[in-house]
């Protein structure tokens, strides 16, 4: 869903999986992975709203990324080809919490995800 790819597009081939597409190239490529719709949305919200202190738009744009990278990351960990790499979904939940709680400004916490 945050790729805007299919695991059947024609870029997937000679190895090359959605799964590895996203996991070789985290964190240092990130908009070359997420879907560049994501970002143009992001960048007309962000017009509409001018009033918006740089600072504000800055931290929020950082907290936006850090976000993007950790569903990401967790995403990959959660579609690894062997059944007990992926983590439980007792892990993935609280952790989704956290990144929820990140970009909406709740608790102050830290991501972490595992790779």
């Amino acid at each position: 869903m945050f790729t805007g790819k299919r695991p059947t597009d024609n870029i997937f081939s000679d190895g090359l999986s959605l799964h590895n597409f996203a996991k070789v190239d985290l964190p240092a490529q990130i908009p070359s992975i997420v879907d560049p719709i994501l970002f143009q949305q992001r960048e007309k919200d962000a017009s509409t709203s001018i009033n918006n202190a740089h600072n504000q738009s800055s931290d929020s744009n950082h907290k936006i990324l850090e976000c993007l990278i950790s569903i990401l990351k967790l995403g990959v960990t959660c579609s690894e080809e062997l059944p007990s790499d992926r983590l439980a979904i007792n892990v993935v939940v609280p952790q989704l919490q956290v990144i929820k709680n990140t970009l909406l400004g709740g608790r102050r916490t830290s991501i972490a995800v595992s790779s």
